[in-house]
């Protein structure tokens, strides 16, 4: 524990001393306190599963807490290799209707369908992977997150792998709603700096398992394709302009907090999915142990 805790305590150190390691995932809703982020992954999915009894310790490594990553914010952690993959922060997809925009439609279709694909094959990994918290005779198995997961894609302790999985699925789900014009209030006159907006307040029936499979009429997603995003996207709507990854980006705080309380929304509604796939596959009795072990500190107890 104590060699842990120095890790994190360098790593922090780490992050405030050399931000430039950070500044491309920075400009994303926030996993740290610092460089203008204030933990916005983490906040949403605490808030998203508030509801739903988790330990404080379980709900630690999925969400995070000071110092960690946890496995929302697994992403944005350097080390990891997903902070550029557009489909892990449902970036790229953007397109304006107007004569010689350097990404067509079907591209920017193509690009926000790659980060809904993302998000279905996590939820079913993670479906999968907790076939390893209960045996079929209901004895626990592998249940522990002693000592804290490592979340670096190498399968290893079920419960780990199952909320790594759901760290995946809730970070570009959140994102979706930073990075995209979803929750935007409409624009009088939209443009390239200031795109329109489609004014939802609720999560996007498209973004979830078995929701409806036709494209939303007018999404998009900011380009981003590194740092600084000045020199990169000629010519293309910018992550900068659409995102609402802290209060004080293009959007306004208004748009800001409604993207949050969506987001956490979407985290409800992508924990409940999981609950009911994991009854319907492993039937009651182990499918709802499998959930009382997940959100439980002390799996023996469940």
């Amino acid at each position: 524990m104590r060699k842990r805790s120095m890790i994190l305590a360098v790593a922090a150190v780490s992050i405030l001393l050399a931000p430039q390691a950070l500044v491309p995932r920075a400009q994303a809703f926030g996993t740290i306190r610092a460089l203008g982020q204030n933990a916005e992954h983490e906040r949403i999915t605490r808030s998203g599963l508030a509801s739903f009894g988790f330990g404080p310790q379980s709900l630690g490594q999925l969400a995070g807490a000071n110092g960690t990553w946890g496995a929302v914010g697994t992403p944005d952690n350097p080390d990891r290799g997903l902070s550029n993959l557009k489909a892990a922060h449902c970036d790229g997809g953007d397109f304006f209707d107007a004569p010689g925009y350097p990404q067509s439609q079907s591209g920017a279709v193509t690009t926000l369908t790659a980060c809904r694909t993302y998000v279905i094959t996590h939820i079913n990994a993670a479906v999968t992977d907790a076939a390893g918290l209960v045996k079929p005779n209901l004895e626990l198995d592998s249940t522990s997150i002693w000592g804290g997961c490592i979340f670096n894609g190498a399968k290893g302790r079920a419960k780990c792998n199952v909320f790594e999985d759901m760290g995946l699925v809730f970070h570009a789900a959140q994102d979706f709603y930073s990075h995209s014009n979803w929750t935007d209030a409409p624009r009088a006159a939209p443009s390239i700096d200031d795109p329109q907006g489609l004014n939802h307040t609720a999560p996007a029936l498209w973004l979830a398992p078995g929701g409806g499979g036709v494209f939303p009429s007018g999404l998009i997603s900011g380009c981003y394709e590194g740092f600084p995003e000045f020199a990169h996207c000629p010519g293309r709507i910018k992550h900068a302009v659409l995102n609402k990854d802290t209060t004080g980006t293009a959007r306004g705080m208004p748009a800001y907090t409604r993207a949050m309380s969506v987001a956490a929304q979407d985290t409800r509604n992508k924990w409940t999915y999981l609950e009911k796939r994991l009854v319907a596959v492993y039937g009651a009795p182990r499918g709802n142990k499998m959930i009382c072990v997940l959100k439980r500190d002390d799996p023996a107890s469940c």
